[in-house]
């Protein structure tokens, strides 16, 4: 049976199994550290063996290492004003944290 957990990073929600990777707010740390993330529920694959936190859980624990630390693509923000001809761009790249979720227990 394969685990499915439900954490909160970066005032986010991800549903995550065991060997996945998935892109969070930048975290703490340097490639290769471990990292633990709060849990908010647990399950089986078939959905029996459900758990629920208020709000969190305090037995369950869902661990990841940090596989690379980045800066998503460049995004162009325009604010222009109708008639006046005024107008600014600038752009802003989002920091992230890639991890492998190791294992749920």
């Amino acid at each position: 049976m394969n685990k499915i957990a439900v954490i909160k990073t970066g005032g986010k929600q991800y549903q995550v199994k065991a060997k996945d990777t998935i892109k969070v707010e930048k975290l703490t740390g340097k490639v290769g550290d471990k990292v633990n993330f709060e849990v908010l529920m647990t399950t089986d694959s078939d959905g029996k063996d459900l758990k629920l936190g208020t709000p969190i859980l305090k037995d369950a624990k869902v661990e990841g290492k940090i596989e690379e630390q980045g800066r998503a693509k460049k995004i162009r923000v325009v604010h222009y004003k109708a008639k006046t001809r005024q107008h600014k761009v600038y752009g802003h790249r989002q920091p992230f944290s890639k991890i492998a979720i190791t294992t749920i227990s």
